[in-house]
């Protein structure tokens, strides 16, 4: 169990020091999205361990709106309008 969360967390510093160091806007976006499933895969872990359900809910909310806010950066960067 602890080497599961000692691999999340080095996973997390890699998506981290990407986010800060990537050279380009595209290499930060990607950096922000795996951090993103990189807390859904804690918190479901987490959640199977403990057995609390709370934070399979948190998972789930994350999913989406990650997978929203990446779609939104992705049109933005691209030059497209929200709307098209």
């Amino acid at each position: 169990m602890n080497a599961i969360f000692i691999f999340i967390s080095i996973c997390v510093a890699m998506c981290i020091y990407r986010i800060a160091r990537g050279p380009t806007a595209v290499d930060r976006m990607v950096g922000i999205d795996i951090l993103g499933l990189v807390i859904i895969i804690y918190c479901v872990f987490y959640s199977l361990f403990t057995g609390i359900d709370f934070y399979m809910n948190i998972a789930i909310a994350w999913s989406i709106l990650g997978f929203v806010s990446t779609i939104t950066l992705a049109k933005f960067l691209e030059g497209r309008k929200f709307d098209d």
